[in-house]
């Protein structure tokens, strides 16, 4: 088992006030829960914490990169991390609506082996809403 470090910058955010919700913001999963919350109207979001990635050696079967922790998500083969887009009043628990799939088999390899990779995305969509749904590159950039 080995760590990579993730980054992941979320730019052109929606807004506070978008498809009939108030006070949203997003967050990175991180089991059932949002971690590192920011409102929707912020210039930028930066997100960053480590996975673990299991090789072959450890367990993989046919030589497919695995990954664990509490940010990853989804089935082997198959894991991606979520952006989770919630309604977040002043003092009032984050309430969900809406979340984004970020897949992690679109990290390119040369980051997986140097144990870094940083993941650039708009996080509005092309009708001003939330980001959602499957993100895969080019609206994504990894690095």
């Amino acid at each position: 088992m080995a760590e990579l470090f993730l980054r992941i910058i979320g730019h052109d955010l929606p807004g506070r006030e978008c498809g009939g919700y108030r006070d949203v913001h997003v967050a990175v999963q991180r089991g059932r829960e949002p971690e590192g919350a920011v409102p929707g109207d912020a210039p930028e979001v930066v997100w960053e914490f480590t996975v673990e990635t299991v090789g072959t050696h450890e367990g993989a079967p046919n030589d497919v990169l695995d990954f664990r922790g509490p940010h990853v998500h989804g089935r082997r083969g198959a894991r991606f991390l979520y952006l989770t887009w919630g309604e977040q009043p002043s003092g009032a628990a984050f309430t969900m609506f809406r979340r984004a799939k970020l897949f992690l088999d679109d990290l390119p390899a040369q980051a997986v082996a140097r144990g870094a990779a940083e993941g650039r995305l708009g996080l509005t969509d092309s009708c001003g809403l939330p980001l959602c749904a499957a993100v895969r590159p080019p609206r994504i950039r990894w690095s």
